[in-house]
């Protein structure tokens, strides 16, 4: 399995937005390459805008920019974007529904080193808060990608795009672009369902292929790529047929995925659900396998789950 890291995957769809559309501007944080923005700018450096470490600057601009009939991309750690420029995407962008991309990068704790100050994992829960704004979380660097691409094409406003540091597996459909709001059914199964969100994604079709071989378990697993607007219909559809649900995110299990679902659900068909989450506590430093393993940020730990919940 090839693996590849989400900022990738969120650059090259940049900078094929940027060949498509001659109003796509980019706007720099002094931290290019890390975020996946140097292949645009060395194609188009007279579109690509370095702003220094000035990120509420850069938000700011990109509101204005976006007004005046520009569309403009920036990229951040996603602890940045979500939170030193949470006013300034509140009120200068989502307040006007400014058209303005925002990549979320070292999302999750697969970030790993950089330790907690570092690791995005609350990003969801500020951005699907805020009206106006759409919230996406792919599940590999193809659907990064493809969902820069699909943001641009499908909504008329703000986008949020979380994604990670580290190469992950990348194994959804190289060219799909994936319809905003839709989540994407990966297995269909009738015993429980697996519905996850960016790297845990690939740990829950693991899960599933596990629990089936082993168990004769039959998991649904469901990839929401769109946090918000979250899609209803296939939640409550994947709950009355499975009636019991895990949920899987590289994030607090209050206010991304997790609370989504259940929101959903406490008001179109309550089930039992449990999390793979961050439980309440701030990251560590250390490798980023390490630590995925040391805070059950695996298919282990959804099978685990899994059981359970069936009462195995």
């Amino acid at each position: 399995m090839e693996k590849k890291a989400g900022k990738v995957g969120f650059g090259e769809g940049v900078l094929e937005a940027g060949e498509k559309y001659s109003n796509l501007v980019v706007l720099g944080a002094d931290i290019t390459a890390s975020v996946g923005l140097d292949l645009f700018k060395s194609k188009y450096p007279d579109r690509f805008y370095s702003f220094g470490i000035a990120e509420q600057n850069i938000a700011a601009t990109a509101a204005g920019m976006a007004l005046s009939g520009l569309i403009p991309v920036f990229s951040t750690y996603g602890v940045f974007a979500a939170f030193r420029c949470a006013d300034q995407v509140r009120t200068s962008i989502c307040y006007n529904n400014a058209k303005v991309i925002i990549g979320g990068a070292h999302a999750g704790i697969s970030v790993g080193p950089d330790g907690a100050t570092h690791q995005a994992l609350e990003d969801m829960a500020v951005m699907r808060s805020i009206p106006n704004m759409t919230v996406l979380s792919p599940c590999d660097a193809n659907q990064a990608k493809n969902l820069l691409l699909a943001a641009i094409e499908q909504v008329n406003g703000p986008v949020y795009i979380r994604f990670g540091r580290e190469p992950m597996p990348n194994f959804s459909i190289k060219n799909l672009i994936p319809q905003i709001g839709r989540a994407q059914v990966l297995i269909n199964g009738s015993d429980i369902a697996i519905i996850a969100t960016g790297s845990l994604v690939w740990e829950s079709l693991k899960a599933a292929n596990f629990l089936y071989k082993n168990y004769k378990i039959e998991s649904a697993v469901v990839n929401v790529h769109t946090i918000k607007p979250i899609d209803v219909e296939t939640i409550s559809y994947i709950a009355k047929q499975c009636k019991l649900i895990v949920t899987a995110e590289e994030h607090q299990k209050f206010g991304g995925l997790y609370s989504a679902v259940s929101e959903v659900c406490s008001e179109y068909y309550p089930v039992p659900i449990s999390a793979i989450a961050m439980n309440d506590r701030f990251g560590e430093s250390g490798k980023p396998s390490k630590l995925m393993n040391y805070f059950g940020f695996t298919s282990e730990n959804i099978v685990k789950t899994a059981l359970y919940m069936l009462k195995i």
